[in-house]
């Protein structure tokens, strides 16, 4: 059947085409015509089954960012073989006709192939099987096993975006679950509110001693960014060395589209495996296995350019309307988001199909599509709200192949993070953090800076700071090679003096700088700092001056706007070796939830203050409830706790409880927990036994 639709199909188009025929130049019968397109349609699917996934594993050291649009030009060159192979010469296309016959063809017999298998439980398994690379290999359950688990992070949705798209119609099959089969739980993140933080303690138990997105470690000289891969590697090795555990995916698990594998065996798109090379190294094999059906590279690489359009129809309605706030959304950035919310969302679900249809015991994957646009249009926004949409299809899709998998399956959604919407920092006050910690540093600052009427706060609380006039300001230069390093991870500021190899304290900073902490606590784009002291210990700088110790911080007095557990989180952050000389975070605005990033994000996320610091947790209700009523849910590590009980509820008593650790690594939360939930050895039984 697939055939004949495929020899119709180029029968139309060698009649809609001018350059493409299949006729000689005298003419031929309609039969001959005929038995010409079949032949060329029967070359033309061998050719796609046989040479295009070799061609295609050849193709995997090509950025994948490339990779499905060289699709297009490798099917058209396939079409123009299978013509050459035509009997008598009758075939012949213009390189560009064959580009488009090629891409019709694929998609057509794709469909077709699929509308006929899913009225077959069998064959629509095999066919879902096959699109996903897996071809049935190692499954190992079936109906009578112990209940799967699928973990689906739907990256920096927070949980009030999630309620409101419920809400509004946006998540319908978010919403048929909620309050039917699933329940809704809000956690806090812990200070640092990013993916990397978030992640490897939800993945491996533990995120000592990660206290931002990018920091500089002065014992390695090393710059640690969460999105490189070597650093990755780091991390997780870290991670591994602390707990003396793999991780939650140990067991039969995969690991899809995150930073950190898990303990995976089974890895796709997993940055911590991505600088590996040899033939161990299955992270790029999720390319593979997705485009080795050329009606996928065909169908992504259309959907990837219609994203690329549709950022750019949004970008300039957006500048024509006059957004506020607004940053910039030119360059590469269309293609970065296409690459996100297309090629990647695709890849990562067509990887967790393959995983169900296998039977694997535990699978986690990460979308990041929403993250990526709330980014730069904002975390309300419309453009965020039709991702949500997508992702939405891609949840039910999910669903639905858990139905036709070998053993039955339960599927938790979560998110590692929100978003905190609000202007930048540099657009609210005219100068960068980095500009800021120069002036406070005696340093140069731009010449857009000293214009900015932020650029004058900066001047008087130099001045301030000092007990100085205008004309006494001045200070000399600061020795050769003490120059701060100034980083951003959202909202979350980290000032490093690369020079001095300890954390210095206030006293020395003092010493050295004597303008800078003042200047930083007291702009109005500034909640609060974080710095040790020789004298009282760590300190929490605030405006006008206030100063309390660590040690007696609560969630009262300068960190009250930042809502409960404000305090424990940095006096965590405070006990990490590598926290930075001076830790600093936006202004938080309660009554509007923005905050300030210090990068270019219109939605950010990495320190405290808003909805960025509330993500969400779904679970069946078949699962025991996170935590016990009345309790908060608090930080990755406790949210690993909860998902490693419930693998063991499903699984029995083979799932370790947990990392091992000591008592003095367990916050009270954690013990709570376990207090609340003893893990028994029992198998929890579900509606499908």
């Amino acid at each position: 059947m697939v055939w004949a639709v495929s020899t119709l199909t180029m029968l139309a188009l060698a009649g809609l085409l001018p350059d493409f025929q299949l006729q000689s130049d005298d003419g031929d019968s309609i039969t001959r015509t005929a038995l010409t397109a079949a032949w060329a349609a029967g070359a033309f699917g061998l050719l796609s089954a046989l040479v295009w996934p070799l061609a295609v594993r050849a193709l995997l050291l090509v950025p994948a960012l490339v990779l499905g649009l060289l699709g297009f030009f490798l099917n058209g060159s396939l079409l123009l073989v299978a013509l050459w192979l035509i009997p008598d010469g009758r075939g012949e296309a213009d390189p560009q006709n064959a580009v488009v016959v090629a891409a019709v063809m694929s998609a057509l017999a794709s469909a077709t192939s699929t509308a006929l298998a899913v009225g077959d439980d069998n064959a629509y398994r095999r066919r879902l099987s096959r699109l996903a690379g897996r071809r049935g290999r190692g499954a190992v359950a079936g109906p009578d096993s112990p209940p799967g688990t699928v973990f689906l992070q739907l990256d920096g949705v927070g949980h009030r975006v999630l309620r409101d798209a419920v809400a509004a119609g946006l998540m319908p099959t978010v919403a048929g679950w909620l309050g039917t089969t699933h329940r809704l739980t809000a956690w806090r993140t812990d200070w640092s509110s990013q993916t990397g933080a978030s992640q490897l303690g939800i993945l491996h138990g533990t995120n000592h001693d990660v206290p931002a997105f990018r920091w500089y470690e002065k014992d390695t000289g090393r710059l640690m960014v969460s999105s490189r891969p070597a650093s990755a590697v780091e991390l997780q090795r870290r991670a591994v060395a602390r707990t003396g555990d793999p991780g939650l995916l140990g067991a039969d698990g995969a690991s899809r589209g995150n930073l950190f594998s898990g303990g995976a065996d089974q890895v796709a798109l997993v940055l911590s495996v991505a600088a590996r090379r040899g033939r161990h190294n299955r992270s790029r094999a999720g390319y593979f296995a997705y485009f080795r059906d050329p009606a996928n590279a065909v169908r992504t690489a259309v959907s990837f350019v219609a994203e690329a359009a549709r950022e750019i129809g949004q970008s300039t309605r957006a500048r024509l309307r006059g957004d506020r706030p607004r940053v910039g959304r030119g360059g590469l950035y269309p293609l970065i988001r296409a690459f996100a919310t297309v090629v990647e969302r695709d890849v990562v679900v067509a990887a967790v199909i393959g995983d169900l249809l296998a039977g694997r015991t535990t699978v986690y994957a990460d979308l990041v599509a929403y993250d990526e646009v709330a980014h730069h249009s904002g975390p309300h926004s419309r453009d965020a709200a039709k991702v949500l949409q997508r992702l939405d299809r891609s949840i039910a899709l999910i669903a639905e192949v858990a139905e036709h998998a070998p053993r039955p399956y339960r599927i938790v959604l979560l998110s590692d993070h929100g978003q905190s919407p609000g202007e930048t920092f540099e657009s609210a006050y005219g100068l960068t953090l980095k500009d800021l910690v120069r002036a406070g540093c005696g340093l140069p600052v731009p010449r857009r800076a000293g214009h900015a009427p932020s650029g004058a706060e900066a001047r008087d609380a130099l001045r301030g700071a000092l007990h100085r006039s205008g004309e006494e300001g001045r200070l000399e230069r600061p020795a050769r090679g003490s120059e701060p390093m100034v980083l951003a991870s959202g909202n979350l500021g980290l000032v490093h003096f690369p020079d001095v190899p300890h954390r210095m304290s206030r006293e020395e900073i003092d010493r050295r700088h004597p303008a800078l902490l003042g200047t930083l606590a007291g702009h109005p784009g500034i909640g609060f700092l974080l710095v040790r002291s020789e004298q009282h210990g760590s300190l929490v700088l605030g405006p006008r001056g206030r100063e309390v110790p660590v040690d007696e911080l609560t969630d009262g007095g300068p960190l009250a706007v930042f809502g409960p557990g404000a305090a424990d989180a940095v006096r965590r952050t405070d006990s990490f070796p590598h926290a930075a000389d001076i830790m600093v975070n936006s202004r938080y605005d309660p009554a509007t939830g923005e905050v300030h990033a210090f990068e270019e994000q219109v939605g950010s996320h990495g320190g405290l203050g808003g909805e960025q610091s509330r993500p969400f947790l779904l679970s069946p209700l078949t699962f025991s409830p996170p935590v016990a009523d009345g309790r908060d849910l608090v930080g990755a590590e406790e949210v690993h706790r909860v998902l490693r009980r419930w693998l063991r509820e499903c699984q029995g008593p083979q799932v370790p409880i947990g990392p091992a650790a000591g008592p003095a690594q367990k916050s009270p939360p954690q013990r709570q927990a376990e207090e609340a939930f003893p893990v028994t050895d029992g198998v929890v039984p579900d509606k499908r036994g």
